[in-house]
């Protein structure tokens, strides 16, 4: 034991001294406060401003399609070919509507004209608005008032409210659980991703460079296998932590920053000389009401079950990734045993948008339970109340998970840290797990 310690000491003094250890954990939780940043700007800014050209030989969609922020609707009385000419050799034209005289029970025939694909939001906004215009031409034309038609419409805003057994009332919002399950997720793949393929890195190279042949000298080969797992996954969770505390502290700041500043509605009614604009106060509703959703979010849990779910989807990858180092004599000859033992974490990566959709269905329930995909689909559903046997029986499993695949890779390990230049196989795998020395 004191050997595996000697190993794992080695590894973690080793890795974290290194300029790019340092540098990333310094850096990590900028680029990431960045990129999140530059999301939300690009998900809030209004997009370039587009003019659409409308030819309408219908005369029933004139002056009701209504303009947005970045679409200007222009009706003009001109000629389809001529127009299309236009838009081909006019920067300042981004589309042409063509709606031609339509039967209402039946509206074939309307073509939209463009250089570029509009994209899903456009031609999707395009079509929501002729289908409520052509909706309205047919009430009225069932004799109902337009001004009655206008007061039938109705906006809904459904809350959500999670009850627990003992009746207790909780507020939850989908899209805010989404997202905290969506980046744990990501997180945990990238961090087991990476620091999986350095153990097989670490492997592969300490069998070319012939060191390995020294160290087993002093130690058997599954202490030192085990050596170099834990030893770099005390690396990822050193990272992980400094990344957390570093990010927390970065938010936080920014948290204060923003509250600090006469941004809530009284201190905006004050500059305002006691008036605030509607838009306004709905604006900071949305806000406070978002902060106070977040704060409903059991982080304590997520952060915890996250170190678990690392240690142990990290355990059972790098123990099979270190098992593949041993094995081949060079990464290029790994990259055939990749595949299928990655293909899971990748698989859980995409089945995410699945799963997002009934997070307590039964797929989401099984790939939450499977080792080999748990970390990624727990991760994914916890935000949304996942029953507490459900955790205990997933990370059971994963622990019993990747103590078989460290026990399976140990006996490959033995073996294969010691040849070269062998033409390595499933076969050859095989071979060498069952057999004795």
């Amino acid at each position: 034991m004191n050997k595996i310690g000697l190993i794992i000491a080695r590894e973690y003094v080793a890795r974290v001294k290194k300029k790019s250890f340092i540098i990333m954990t310094i850096l990590g939780p900028i680029l990431f406060a960045g990129m999140m940043a530059l999301v939300f700007w690009s998900a809030t800014r209004e997009g370039d401003q587009k003019l659409i050209q409308v030819i309408d030989e219908s005369g029933l969609f004139e002056n009701k399609i209504e303009n947005t922020e970045t679409i200007t609707y222009q009706f003009i009385l001109a000629d389809v070919e001529q127009t299309k000419q236009d838009l081909i050799e006019s920067d300042a034209i981004f589309g042409l509507l063509h709606i031609p005289k339509i039967n209402l029970d039946n509206p074939e025939g309307i073509k939209f004209y463009s250089l570029q694909s509009p994209g899903i939001a456009i031609e999707g906004g395009i079509e929501k608005r002729i289908r409520g215009i052509i909706e309205d031409e047919k009430l009225v034309n069932s004799g109902l008032d337009q001004t009655l038609i206008d007061n039938l419409r109705a906006h809904v805003d459904i809350q959500t409210i999670n009850l627990s057994d003992s009746g207790d009332e909780s507020e939850s919002n989908s899209g805010v659980a989404f997202g905290v399950g969506y980046v744990s997720s990501f997180l945990l793949y990238m961090f087991i991703f990476i620091y999986g393929m350095q153990i097989m890195r670490g492997v592969t190279q300490e069998k070319t460079s012939k060191i390995i042949e020294v160290m087993i000298a002093s130690v058997r080969p599954f202490q030192l296998m085990m050596g170099k797992i834990i030893g770099i996954a005390a690396v990822g969770l050193t990272q992980f932590v400094l990344w957390a505390v570093m990010t927390t502290a970065l938010t936080s700041v920014t948290s204060s920053l923003i509250l600090d500043q006469p941004s809530t509605t009284e201190q905006l009614a004050m500059q305002a000389g006691g008036e605030l604009d509607a838009e306004q106060i709905e604006e900071q509703n949305k806000a406070f009401d978002l902060m106070s959703i977040t704060d409903k979010i059991d982080i304590p849990t997520i952060l915890g079950s996250f170190l678990i779910y690392f240690l142990g989807g990290y355990l059972l990858y790098g123990a099979l990734l270190a098992a593949i180092g041993s094995a081949v004599d060079s990464e290029a000859d790994s990259q055939q045993f990749m595949l299928p033992i990655t293909l899971p974490l990748i698989f859980s990566m995409m089945m995410i948008s699945i799963v997002i959709q009934e997070p307590h269905g039964s797929m989401a329930f099984w790939l939450s339970i499977i080792p080999f995909t748990s970390p990624v689909i727990m991760m994914m559903r916890l935000p949304f109340d996942v029953p507490a046997w459900e955790l205990a029986l997933s990370i059971a499993l994963l622990v019993a998970g990747f103590c078989g695949t460290t026990w399976m890779a140990g006996r490959i390990y033995r073996i294969g840290i010691f040849m070269h230049g062998t033409k390595v196989n499933y076969k050859t795998l095989a071979k060498w797990f069952v057999m004795k020395i």
